[in-house]
């Protein structure tokens, strides 16, 4: 299965990612950048934020690390909705190509975008593109 994310719901569009990958279904989603997160501009980046600052008890430097660029964020919001524990979830996972814009070679008539991820919020939402930028990605 092929995805195109522009305007989809993060949230939404991980969890049928997660569905067709425990089906044993290979899904390749693009313009991961495009997706959109619903919520407050300050309760999203807020919520980002404190995730970003979280540090181990001992090292801070050996702490949980979380990704600012926008395809990781999409594939780690894929994964939490996995039993990554089994060997199931693993292997679904490895199902899971994630892609910042297009690949050479792929045409943008090639991808679907499912109706019940698509976002209709007029002004409560940002891209992934913006929250890893105001988080500082490069």
């Amino acid at each position: 299965m092929k995805i195109n994310a522009e305007n989809l719901v993060m949230g939404r569009l991980a969890s049928l990612t997660a569905k067709k990958a425990l089906e044993g279904e290979t899904v390749i989603i693009v313009n991961a950048e495009k997706a959109v997160v619903v919520g407050t501009r300050n309760g999203i980046i807020g919520k980002y934020r404190t995730r970003m600052n979280r540090a181990a008890k001992g090292n801070p430097l050996k702490g949980p690390k979380y990704s600012k660029m926008s395809d990781r964020m999409l594939r780690n919001a894929v994964k939490g909705m996995l039993p990554t524990n089994s060997k199931r979830g693993r292997e679904a996972l490895s199902l899971v190509k994630v892609f910042i814009g297009l690949p050479e070679g792929e045409k943008i008539e090639e991808f679907e975008r499912p109706e019940q991820a698509k976002n209709h919020e007029q002004k409560r939402f940002m891209t992934l593109e913006e929250v890893s930028k105001t988080l500082g990605a490069r």
